[in-house]
């Protein structure tokens, strides 16, 4: 089936759903509704430490701002690897990723500083353990890390509506249908304002302080009100969104933030792409 034989036409499903490879959408050849690698191939290892194998998607980009959020701090044991994962040519169904994260979604990240190498999968997972690990970006006053991790919470159980219900189907479907768009704009748009609410009252997401709250949604929300995802900036009308527009500029101007914005990018200017990332060197190239 064609993406022009596609119609909007009133869908029954059957009283049995089975999996249709033809369905269409620009990620067809990767969804699959089984797990497990599809492939033997090890994965890199590099002479740093942490070891990230990652995209420079959102979810990536979050993990690799903490990153270089630690390195400006200091904390020499944050150095990393990054290695892409082209989650367009089916890298996260290699057997070397599966085995670190189950999910085959990207980021992953392989502490090898510990006596046995340890993974963490889920990029919230990866933050929170970022910052046990160095003590930084997570509060330890009560009131302020709770507004934290329920700030990182409310990011991990939105994006996905404003990323896979919103950015799929407004700019990956294989059609546009009035109904998913619409109920996924009227969410989306829902999150911002309730961001927007909140930052008109607060200099960053869990209070005064810059956190790893600051640095999950930003990549999603903040790159959203600067109309720099899905080529929806006027259909949303991001310009009402002051407050978050301000917020992410505020961190947009953060150098770690910058360096981190361009790790395992394989898109865009080809300036602001650092495909792979061994030492800070490799954003002078």
């Amino acid at each position: 089936m064609s993406d022009a034989d596609i119609t909007q036409t009133e869908y029954i499903p059957p009283k049995v759903w089975q999996w249709d490879t033809s369905s269409g959408g620009r990620f067809a050849n990767i969804n699959r509704p089984i797990s497990g690698a599809t492939h033997e191939k090890d994965l890199p290892v590099g002479k740093h430490p942490l070891q990230l194998y990652s995209l420079g998607t959102p979810n990536g980009v979050k993990v690799t701002v903490m990153l270089e959020e630690l390195l400006e701090l200091g904390h020499i044991g944050a150095e990393y690897d990054a290695w892409l994962i082209n989650i367009g040519e089916g890298d996260q169904f290699g057997s070397g990723f599966v085995e670190i994260n189950p999910n085959s979604k990207i980021p992953a990240l392989v502490d090898r500083s510990q006596p046995e190498p340890l993974r963490v999968f889920e990029s919230a997972s990866i933050l929170f353990y970022l910052a046990e690990k160095f003590g930084a970006f997570l509060p330890s006053q009560i009131k302020a890390r709770t507004e934290c991790i329920s700030w990182t919470m409310w990011l991990m159980g939105s994006a996905p509506y404003l990323g896979g219900g919103f950015g799929h189907f407004y700019a990956y479907a294989p059609a546009k249908m009035e109904y998913p768009i619409n109920r996924f704009a009227m969410e989306a748009k829902r999150q911002l304002h309730v961001l927007d609410t909140h930052l008109g009252a607060h200099e960053y997401l869990a209070g005064d302080q810059y956190t790893i709250a600051d640095m999950a949604t930003w990549p999603w929300y903040g790159a959203m009100a600067k109309g720099l995802l899905y080529d929806a900036a006027d259909f949303l009308a991001v310009h009402e969104y002051e407050n978050v527009k301000r917020w992410a500029d505020q961190i947009g101007a953060r150098p770690a933030a910058q360096r981190g914005r361009r790790v395992n990018r394989t898109w865009g200017d080809e300036a602001q792409q650092v495909r792979e990332r061994h030492a800070a060197s490799d954003f002078e190239t």
